[in-house]
């Protein structure tokens, strides 16, 4: 083994993840004094910033989805962006564009908002294809060409898009090909009657607390290339690719009855995503190590939009979320 090579005991290990992943805690707690029950869509956020993916966030109108994504960037001290997608946006509303100055005659380059560290795409599937591509593109390869010249998107650089489950006027659904880029698909739902009578209370009176930032970027930064030093053993792998393998050929898991419903499973890429966001999901619980629970509590966020029904799903108004917690019972866990 090289000398220079520097292995990490275990407990070495825990004790440089419980001491990187101190800032969870505190950050939660400011969030927690603006954002009202929304623990798992925070947590959510946090998963995919620390994972370097991007989340598609799905909810009606008025349930904070905003409000969140701002406040988050406040509390981590990073440049935010909002871009209301609508159906007239062109791509360089979103990306930049080059400026002509006639007194010089030369070109001048306007970067556009998503040249941020955040970047809400607010209901991005009421914009058209092309701008929806232009924005996966960026997210791929987190870079924008303007002109001749390529500009690299900051670091970190973190999309969130929303979408309005019931509202189908005037939108351009996301292709499955699409919706694949994004680590995460985040549900929101109403908040309990508990919640609500806080958030009544809370924003009805006077303003909310301004977040006061918990972290700086460097500190963040450490942390997510803490997050794939997060070990995966052979064994909690091979139950994440069984997993995976169960959406493919459920039949080989003693699911015949849910294979005709399954037009298509995960790609390999979930593969990947999953793998990234269980690390991440062990980091937040301030473990150096995966387990198979880190791994269920994150696939339904990772798997839920990788999975096509068949029309014969449809047809028997069988949903993703049902047969997501059939192939969960069906693997065994190590």
């Amino acid at each position: 083994m090289p000398d220079n090579l520097t292995v990490l005991t275990p407990s070495a290990a825990d004790e440089k993840i419980v001491r990187l992943s101190a800032f969870v805690a505190p950050l939660m707690d400011e969030l927690g004094k603006v954002i009202i029950g929304q623990r798992e869509l925070l947590e959510g956020l946090l998963i995919g910033l620390l994972s370097q993916g991007h989340v598609l966030i799905e909810g009606v109108p008025g349930l904070a989805k905003t409000l969140t994504v701002n406040s988050l960037a406040n509390a981590l001290d990073l440049t935010f962006q909002r871009i209301q997608f609508t159906p007239d946006l062109l791509p360089a509303d979103l990306l930049g564009t080059l400026v002509f100055h006639p007194g010089s005659a030369t070109f001048a380059i306007k970067k556009g908002p998503i040249f941020a560290n955040l970047v809400l795409a607010d209901e991005i599937n009421r914009a058209p294809a092309k701008v929806q591509s232009a924005l996966l593109e960026a997210m791929e390869e987190r870079q924008v060409t303007l002109g001749d010249t390529t500009y690299p998107l900051p670091a970190p650089f973190f999309v969130l898009a929303t979408q309005n489950p019931l509202d189908h006027e005037g939108t351009y659904p996301l292709p499955e090909a699409q919706t694949d880029r994004f680590l995460l698909k985040l549900l929101v739902d109403y908040p309990s009657r508990a919640d609500e009578e806080r958030i009544v209370d809370t924003y009805s009176g006077a303003p909310p607390t301004h977040i006061t930032p918990q972290l700086d970027p460097a500190t963040l930064a450490a942390a997510t290339e803490a997050v794939k030093t997060i070990y995966l053993d052979p064994q909690v792998r091979d139950y994440l690719l069984d997993l995976v393998a169960a959406t493919r050929h459920p039949e080989h898991f003693g699911l015949a009855a849910v294979a005709p419903l399954i037009e298509h499973g995960v790609s390999p890429r979930g593969s990947i995503f999953l793998a990234r966001a269980a690390r991440a999901q062990a980091f937040l619980r301030g473990r150096s190590y995966v387990v198979p629970d880190d791994i269920l509590s994150v696939a339904p966020a990772v798997l839920r939009h990788r999975i096509l029904l068949s029309y014969e799903a449809e047809a028997e108004a069988v949903s993703i979320a049902a047969m997501l917690q059939q192939i969960f019972a069906a693997v065994p866990q190590p």
